[in-house]
């Protein structure tokens, strides 16, 4: 394991990388030793020299919950990390493409509770209960951290490569619809790239809701009402560049669009 002057000096490097947009080189070729506990001291210290800057938590994402992004990132366990408030946009929103690096469009489902969710034994109708709604959201991945050859470790390190999210459509009570049978289209410029359901994040979406209540809780940390849970992408990243129109139809649920410019 790290110790705590590495720990920090690589904490300042991912929050200036965020600052600059040039990725670092990537941790795990730098320090083989590093373990993925060291990588969650180093997102959570990247969270609080975030948050000392002003930034503040409006909830957090999972990520590789599915097949389809276990698959294409060759990592083979979800991971965890934060959202901003700043990180949220709206529906139909323009983007600054070089805001991020790398950027990729994901298909998610994003719960919005009004209880707390912990842990240790929380379950999927602890998730239902406390959700009050669901809504359509698109992630766009970012990368702090150079990808050639990137795991699960540098992954984490660079908060879930979460670079922001776009919310739309309509917000349905998990009670009124079969969330594991929530699909989406997904197109890039007229057209189709990605097609999913969202049953593929672990047979149904809230489970990694309930995954992540119980992963933080022996840190005495819980998901609190009025957080949003992203809950993790049913398709494969989908790159997109300068130009690119992104739209994402998700039936019954309504639609998603922004413009990378």
């Amino acid at each position: 394991m790290l110790d705590q002057t590495t720990i920090e000096k690589i904490s300042d490097e991912l929050v200036e990388a965020g600052r600059n947009r040039q990725p670092v080189p990537r941790l795990t070729a730098r320090y083989p030793e590093m373990t993925v506990e060291d990588s969650y001291a180093v997102q959570n210290l990247w969270r609080e020299r975030s948050e000392a800057n002003g930034r503040k938590l409006a909830g957090r994402k999972i990520g590789l919950t599915s097949k389809a992004m276990q698959y294409a990132t060759g990592i083979s366990e979800p991971d965890y990390g934060i959202i901003f408030d700043d990180m949220i946009l709206e529906n139909g929103c323009t983007v600054k493409w070089d805001q991020y690096t790398h950027p990729r469009i994901e298909v998610e489902l994003a719960f919005v509770l009004n209880r707390d969710v912990k842990g240790p034994n929380a379950t999927i109708f602890d998730v239902l209960n406390a959700t009050e709604y669901v809504v359509p959201a698109l992630e766009i991945l970012d990368s702090r951290i150079e990808m050639e050859g990137r795991t699960i470790v540098d992954t984490i390190s660079d908060n879930a490569a979460m670079g922001a999210m776009v919310i739309g459509g309509n917000p349905v009570r998990p009670q009124d619809v079969d969330l594991r049978w929530i699909s989406a289209i997904l197109y890039k410029n007229q057209t189709v790239e990605e097609t999913g359901v969202a049953a593929g994040v672990l047979n149904h979406p809230a489970a990694g809701v309930y995954w992540l209540a119980n992963k933080i809780a022996p840190h005495g940390d819980h998901l609190k009402a009025g957080e949003t849970i992203l809950a993790g992408s049913f398709t494969r990243p989908m790159w997109v560049y300068e130009g690119d129109t992104v739209f994402a139809d998700y039936g019954k649920l309504g639609t998603i669009t922004c413009r990378f410019e």
